[in-house]
Parts: C-alpha cells; structure tokens; sequence
C-alpha cells in the first residue's frame, strides 16, 4: 500500500508503527460504511465504532488515528473522503518525548545548509510545523519572528544570533521569496519539512519528528527556570494548562538524574 509506504519514507513511523496502522486500517475497512457522491466519499465509522467499544480509549484513539491519517493521505492524493462518526476520544495525557541538546546538535553538524536551517528553526523557535512552512519572510526581522498561529492568531519569537546566522546564509542563495522555505515558487509542503527532519536525524540513528524538536524547545526553556507563562505564550499556547505538562517532563528528568546520580540510589538495606 502506497499509504504505508508514505508512513515509512515521509513520516519515518517505525515498523512497528507501520503494521499497527495497517491492522488498524484493515480492520476498519471490514465495517466502515461507504457512500460516494459526486463530489466525495463519504466514510461512516460508526459500525466500525460499536465493534471496538469495548476496547480501551487509548486503543480506540490509536486506531481512530491511523484511519484519520489514512484519509488526510487520500485527500492530499486528490481523493476527496469525508469521514463520519469520527469523534476524538480523550485518553490520559503522557508526557512529550523531546530530543535531547547533545543529539540536535549532532544532527545539525551532520546536515546540509537546507536541512541545518529547517532543524535550528525548528528547534530554537518552537513552531509548529504549520508555523514554519507559513513563514514568510516579511515577518523574520533581525531579533524577531513573527509567527502565525492557530486561529491567525499572532505571536513574537526571539531570534537567536546564531539561528540568523544560518538563516541569512540560507536566504543569500535565493532572497527574492514570499515564504523563507519555497519550491518552485510555493511555500514548500509540511510533508517536505517532515521528510528534511527524519533524514536529518537517521544520520544519528534517531527517529525524530518535527513536534518533537517543539517539545525540546519548551523542555530545555523551563528547565532553564524559564517562566511557564513565557513559555507558554512563546509556543502560543492558548492556556497554561497546555504547558504544564512540560514542567512534569521536567520534573521526571530531575528525578531520573537524582536517581542515577545520588550514592544511595539503587542501594539495598541489608
């Protein structure tokens, strides 16, 4: 299936991964019902979620998950599909998986100008990968990026010396842009964002998406002692609470260093 295929090269999904969204979806194709119009499909998950309601939320959101990407796939292949009965379940939040400084930064000395700039903006900019393939170029000043985010809703980001650095020695190739990343005249696609990340970080042995450079930039800012307000309006969050679960993260990392570092740790009582 061309779709798993997409998963693997683009996305960098595991293998694991890749079989489970193809049992998911294989699955899901047994019950869902199908009703196609002149202008799109239309796909009915209801029968397929009265057969897995009896499974764990957190089941039910992965399998739900793999037939949303299956049908974004499709519409970005020109194959209109509407899907029906696809309300999200809420499963318990878990703690983001950021990259860790050292490995970024292996990654960057291994990349090529076009990759090295994709990552370090990525990374010291904490954008999502929406805000990054919108970018334009009118809105990047010498100490300042404006993004804009969810809901058009804008925010300013500082820009590091050595992120303009890179940026500038980027756009010197090509200045005359709309977007600071372009082909053939369009803002390049997030997919070819998506695939610049995965290949960037295969070099170094680590399966790494654009999401995740998002939570190391929150990550290393409040284990900085950054304010979490700051943080959370530097990643344009729209409350707090969004942010919290980053000073969790931190939390557990200080307790894993303690545990590692603390001569009494792992000592048993005789």
């Amino acid at each position: 299936m061309e779709f798993l295929k997409y998963l693997e090269d683009i996305r960098g999904y595991s293998d694991l991964t890749i079989k489970s969204y193809d049992e998911s979806i294989t699955e899901a194709l047994k019950s869902i019902e199908f009703v196609q119009d002149k202008n799109h499909i239309l796909l009915n998950l209801m029968p397929y979620r009265i057969k897995i309601s009896t499974l764990n939320p957190k089941t039910i959101s992965k399998k739900l998950s793999a037939i949303r990407s299956f049908a974004d796939y499709l519409n970005d292949n020109e194959i209109s599909v509407m899907l029906k009965g696809d309300d999200s379940i809420k499963v318990a939040k878990t703690l983001p998986k950021p990259i860790s400084h050292v490995n970024i930064i292996e990654a960057i000395n291994l990349a090529s100008l076009d990759e090295r700039v994709v990552v370090t903006l990525f990374y010291t900019l904490g954008l999502r990968i929406s805000e990054l393939a919108s970018l334009e170029l009118k809105n990047v000043s010498d100490e300042w990026v404006r993004v804009i985010g969810k809901g058009s809703k804008q925010r300013d980001v500082p820009l590091l010396e050595q992120s303009k650095k890179v940026l500038d020695e980027y756009l010197s190739k090509s200045p005359h842009k709309k977007f600071v990343f372009e082909k053939n005249g369009e803002k390049l696609s997030e997919n070819s964002l998506r695939y610049i990340i995965t290949k960037v970080f295969r070099r170094v042995g680590l399966k790494v998406s654009p999401h995740q450079l998002r939570h190391s930039f929150a990550s290393q800012l409040l284990n900085g002692n950054a304010p979490i307000a700051d943080v959370s309006e530097l990643l344009g969050h729209s409350s707090m609470a969004t942010t919290q679960i980053y000073t969790k993260l931190g939390s557990a990392l200080k307790q894993q260093n303690y545990n590692m570092a603390h001569p009494l740790c792992g000592v048993k009582e005789s």
